[in-house]
């Protein structure tokens, strides 16, 4: 892809890919620079579509959060009305050539406000055997997946909006169980911190 960012141009897919990449590459520098080459893009471009998101974000005329995906990726992919407690919303979902087999999935409330924006396994698609510590590789599982293998997870907060995290107790190879702390960025696993034997 030779296409550049461009301060100027319009802000396109590949722009927020990058956006997505910055806020990984705090835990995952390796992996966000393939994925960066993937992009066909440098690192001065990646910081430059951050920057310019963040400018878009905190635009006293910004369109709401909702428009601001719509604008930027285009239609969904799909869209499925969603119920969250006793909270009605629709899970609004795009692919990203990156991850193919994810979908950046925004949930978006009745009046427009995004509550809540990440990275998903695409319907259908086939998620990871999660079994042991040993299967939590860097960006391998979402959030939901973590959740769901290791249940029950305890979710904690994150250190920046884009930010989430899970404390649950998972064996390793020899069925020792330890905690886990399992830190995500955009819902994508970025790195464990697994400590001792949980006491009885």
């Amino acid at each position: 892809m030779a296409a550049s960012s461009s301060a100027s141009g319009p802000f396109t897919a590949r722009d927020f890919q990058l956006v997505l990449l910055r806020r990984m590459a705090d835990h995952q520098p390796d992996l966000v620079a393939d994925a960066r080459r993937e992009l066909g893009a440098s690192l001065a471009q990646m910081r430059e579509a951050n920057k310019r998101w963040q400018a878009m974000v905190r635009s006293p005329r910004a369109r709401s959060a909702a428009a601001r995906y719509r604008s930027v990726l285009g239609a969904p992919e799909s869209t499925a009305a969603r119920r969250i407690g006793d909270l009605d919303c629709e899970a609004r979902q795009w692919p990203l050539p990156l991850w193919p087999g994810l979908r950046f999935e925004v949930l978006a409330g009745p009046d427009g406000q995004v509550w809540n924006a990440w990275l998903v396994r695409a319907p259908g698609a086939e998620g990871p055997d999660l079994r042991t510590v040993d299967d939590l590789a860097p960006w391998s599982c979402t959030v939901e997946e973590a959740a769901r293998a290791f249940a029950p997870a305890r979710p904690l907060e994150g250190t920046a909006p884009t930010r989430w995290g899970l404390a649950f107790t998972a064996p390793d190879a020899q069925g020792v169980r330890h905690e886990v702390v399992a830190e995500f960025t955009w819902g994508l696993l970025q790195r464990t911190r697994v400590g001792d034997e949980p006491d009885a």
